[in-house]
């Protein structure tokens, strides 16, 4: 399945947040949207999930395997997140439910999209949180978010992005608030994942070391605007915009080598 984005134009509070930003994403791709703090990015991953902020203006094209997206209402747009379309957000601790354990929160799509049981469910939480590497996957779904670490709960929240094996998905700056060790674990786990299932995955960061590690290409966000698209190799050897070159000179020291064990 391929997504399709068209001069995608965001207002948020009357002022132009994302600017006719274009970019397709074939299927079985890995791509990358790479930009400085604000310049649009995690908006645009947001827009194609419909989860921005209420009074956002939303305007242009956003295709999902033919079918546009923009438009479409909460409960229309339902039926694609988590079933077709998984996302897994930057900080977990936010993101998960801390008065409901593990098993139940990798277990919801499946109960939301398949109709399955709360045995059947859980059963299947056990397997997504083995998937993933969890320790102990069996005790591990009856534990809480604050019980688990921070490298933990970004596991919990890919297995429950997985859950209903989607066609796409979508990683927004998922590494952003670990350490290097967790991170290079956690980008071992996703490529291993979009190997393993032959989805299609949208990475959002603002580190050109880790883009390198992860997609093969991408483009480049400021101010809202794409300033530059290609292969990741070329923007790493021959980035023609500034921005690009800014980001290139202080990317971190991460291994930019793929394959790293997923530990």
């Amino acid at each position: 399945m391929t997504l399709d984005v068209t001069d995608l134009t965001i207002e948020l509070g009357g002022r132009r947040v994302v600017d006719g930003v274009s970019f397709s994403v074939p299927d079985g791709a890995r791509f990358g949207i790479i930009g400085e703090s604000g310049s649009g990015k995690s908006l645009t991953s947001l827009a194609i999930l419909g989860l921005l902020p209420e009074g956002a203006q939303v305007t242009g094209s956003i295709r999902w395997n033919g079918r546009e997206l923009v438009g479409l209402s909460d409960r229309e747009i339902a039926t694609v997140r988590g079933q077709e379309i998984g996302i897994v957000f930057q900080e977990p601790r936010t993101a998960l439910n801390p008065i409901r354990t593990i098993g139940r929160q990798i277990g919801e799509p499946l109960r939301i999209h398949t109709g399955a049981s709360k045995r059947e469910a859980m059963a299947r939480a056990v397997d997504l949180a083995e998937r993933v590497r969890l320790p102990n996957p069996a005790q591990i779904v009856r534990r809480y978010p604050h019980q688990l670490s921070g490298g933990q709960r970004q596991r919990v929240a890919t297995a429950i992005a997985l859950a209903c094996s989607p066609s796409l998905l979508i990683a927004d700056e998922p590494t952003t608030a670990l350490d290097v060790t967790i991170q290079s674990q956690i980008l071992g786990l996703f490529e291993r994942l979009v190997t393993e299932t032959g989805a299609s995955l949208v990475f959002i960061t603002h580190d050109l070391a880790v883009l390198s590690r992860i997609a093969t290409d991408a483009v480049v966000m400021s101010q809202g605007r794409v300033v530059e698209a290609g292969p990741v190799s070329t923007l790493l050897t021959g980035p023609s915009s500034p921005i690009t070159k800014r980001l290139l000179e202080a990317a971190t020291t991460l291994s930019w080598k793929t394959g790293d064990e997923d530990e």
